[in-house]
């Protein structure tokens, strides 16, 4: 009854905002949610990250993978890709699906910044240096692919044979770093759904960072676009029209591959009539 109660104080439009908030809180605390009702009410850590993995994780189930590779790009520290590792456990159960984990780092900090597109008067060179040895004793199941992205980014597959990636995660600040990593698009459609989910942390920012279209991420996705006839970055519309806009709604991406053998592969409700009333 009290869960209940709460659930039904949720009622966008119908009841105050902290009402909302509230019994947010309250079903957080005593709620003893599922992982999938704490993810659909965004009372979870990350929850950009656990609603990549959990809609990635869903198309590949539709499209017929067993086993699907997540990337992070810039680990920092580490606290995402732990995290990570969280939101790919839960959504593995529900699916059935195995998930791989991946993060690309330098592990020494940002590089020095190429020129004016990676922002210098905002990043500076050896920021989110790593504690490798740290990071490594924390995780369970996640890999760290350490170098400069461009070395690394022509290597892994040959390396490591990853599973088709499904969700990416991109928080290499730099537009130089971004567009070193999205030739991953490149790559044989084997190592790729033909939809990926990706998340763009460096592009909203504040009065700071002033992020435009011809600096930084936002840059790296327009040359992407540009020099790619059948391969597209383009914003998740679908989440910009909830009511309740959260900021990371702007900083889902989704790459489509119109060129991938599984694009066009059914995937929605087959009951899909209109009969005459």
């Amino acid at each position: 009854m009290f869960k209940q109660a709460l659930l039904k104080a949720l009622n966008i439009g119908a009841n105050p905002d902290w009402l909302q908030q509230k019994s947010l809180n309250l079903l957080q605390k005593f709620g003893n949610l599922s992982y999938e009702q704490s993810l659909a009410l965004q009372i979870i850590d990350r929850p950009h990250y656990g609603y990549c993995v959990y809609h990635s994780a869903a198309l590949a189930k539709k499209l017929g993978y067993s086993r699907i590779s997540v990337v992070e790009f810039g680990v920092a520290g580490g606290n995402g890709l732990i995290n990570l590792e969280y939101h790919a456990e839960q959504v593995s159960k529900i699916f059935g699906i195995d998930i791989d984990i991946y993060g690309f780092d330098t592990g020494e900090g940002l590089p020095k910044p190429i020129d004016y597109r990676d922002l210098p008067y905002h990043w500076q060179e050896s920021f989110f240096k790593m504690n490798i040895p740290e990071l490594k004793n924390r995780l369970t199941k996640a890999q760290l692919v350490l170098g400069d992205i461009r070395e690394t980014v022509t290597n892994f597959f040959q390396e490591y044979q990853p599973a088709p990636i499904a969700a990416m995660f991109h928080d290499f600040d730099y537009y130089s770093s971004t567009i070193a990593a999205f030739k991953m698009f490149d790559e044989d459609e084997k190592y790729l759904l033909p939809r990926i989910y990706c998340y763009l942390d460096d592009v909203i920012g504040s009065e700071i960072e002033l992020y435009n279209d011809y600096t930084g991420i936002r840059l790296a996705v327009n040359e992407f676009n540009e020099n790619h006839s059948l391969k597209k970055l383009s914003p998740a519309y679908h989440l910009l029209t909830r009511q309740h806009l959260k900021t990371w709604y702007h900083q889902i991406y989704i790459y489509h591959d119109f060129s991938h053998s599984k694009y066009n592969q059914f995937i929605s409700s087959d009951a899909q009539q209109l009969p005459l009333q």
